[in-house]
């Protein structure tokens, strides 16, 4: 039953020291000899291993949530030439604590005409999924907390689950403005869900697995230099999906008050508030993981190192499209997917195919060739769309209405 956990080097560490197992790798491995338990007892020794291993995920995404709020503003005040939070404790570190304690310290209000099971469940939709997006992601060589041979089919799954919170949470407000907000929601994640997920077909079918260990361990080069349009394509789709600026149209303050969560307070709030945050850091570890190798570098750095300073710099970007691009419209959103995202990632999935099948299992030249062939691709079906799709400002124009006369009938003079 452990065996294919023991893959796992935090898993194999602490099953190793409580109890040994068959497997050669863990025999003994432990520093007291066979395992603190007793032979028989290797069931308590795997329930207890796999407790520690969530619950150091689970609150390791969550301390890094906080870290990450910090780390943003301060780089948003540096791109706006703002200070950034500042005051509370050396270069605003406490800031977010402080936060966590104003929003935990808020009254809790539920509006009247609520469905409160609805209400309730909201928030609870938009965090679960994303922790449970973080048990496939491998954080380094041997590193994760499962290896599921279906990992990027698991994600898209799990994820899919964030979408429905938007709209359970103005349905149970029972508000306009959070009803508007959560019907622009939806319209955004289904727009953006279909290329979003053509995207990886081409590295699927490179790598030949839906693994993510796989998926880094295929990528002798990139496969953000190997497929382009795929990256680009899913880079922009991700922030789309995580609803954030230039895409934050079903919360926008300027015209919907606070869209989706307009009537929610205290710890529900700061709920939706923490599983934005962290979608984006999913999405920085995915992007990271799938397209960038994940672990993989140079050997004078550990590859836990190589990882995070790649998923760094996802979240850089990320945060420099926030603050520098202002908000959309819903027709350029939509469009923009329909007539542009949609024809790139198509047009990325005809030349990924047809390139696997002229080089099967890819060596590492093939890899370069595959590459050099992808950025001609790239640019030239960025060209194409530059001339033919959708123009910046465009705006749909509405049919006109027939003149009416003066006696209400058309045609009238």
């Amino acid at each position: 039953m452990t065996d294919g956990f023991l893959d796992n080097a935090f898993f194999r560490n602490i099953y190793c020291n409580l109890a040994s197992s068959g497997s050669d790798r863990c025999a003994g491995g432990g520093p007291f000899g066979d395992g603190l338990l007793p032979p028989g007892w290797e069931w308590l020794a795997f329930l207890v291993t796999a407790f520690v291993t969530v619950f150091v995920v689970v609150n390791g995404a969550l301390m890094a949530v906080n870290l990450y709020i910090w780390g943003e503003r301060r780089l948003l005040g540096r791109l706006q030439g703002r200070l950034g939070p500042n005051r509370w404790g050396p270069f605003g570190l406490l800031t977010p604590i402080a936060d966590l304690i104003k929003v935990l310290s808020k009254e809790d209000i539920v509006p009247a005409a609520a469905d409160r099971l609805v209400y309730s469940l909201a928030p609870v939709l938009l965090v679960v999924p994303v922790l449970l997006a973080f048990a496939v992601i491998p954080f380094g060589s041997s590193t994760w907390a499962a290896n599921l041979n279906v990992g990027v089919l698991y994600l898209i799954a799990v994820l899919s689950v964030e979408s429905f919170a938007p709209i359970t949470a103005a349905w149970g407000s029972q508000n306009r403005y959070a009803m508007f907000g959560g019907l622009r929601a939806v319209a955004l994640l289904v727009s953006y869900e279909l290329p979003l997920v053509l995207s990886l077909i081409g590295v699927l079918m490179i790598a030949g697995s839906l693994s993510l260990v796989d998926i880094v361990n295929a990528q002798d080069v990139p496969f953000a230099l190997v497929q382009p349009l795929g990256f680009l394509v899913f880079l922009i789709g991700s922030v789309a999906e995580i609803q954030r600026a230039p895409f934050d149209l079903s919360e926008a303050e300027s015209e919907l008050v606070g869209g989706y969560h307009t009537d929610y307070s205290g710890i529900r709030w700061g709920l939706f508030q923490a599983g934005e945050f962290m979608s984006t850091m999913v999405s920085g570890a995915i992007i990271a993981t799938v397209f960038l190798s994940g672990w993989r570098g140079f050997d004078f750095l550990p590859s836990h190192a190589w990882f995070f300073i790649k998923f760094a710099g996802v979240l850089f970007v990320m945060t420099w499209i926030r603050a520098t691009l202002p908000r959309l419209r819903i027709d350029q959103i939509t469009s923009f997917a329909w007539k542009g995202l949609l024809p790139l990632a198509a047009v990325n999935l005809l030349a990924s195919a047809v390139l696997s099948l002229i080089w099967p299992r890819p060596s590492v030249g093939e890899l370069w060739a595959m590459a050099a062939v992808n950025v001609v691709v790239a640019a030239a079906a960025i060209y194409v769309l530059g001339q033919f799709g959708p123009k910046p400002g465009e705006r749909p124009r509405p049919a006109v209405a027939p003149a009416l006369g003066a006696t209400g009938r058309e045609g009238a003079a």
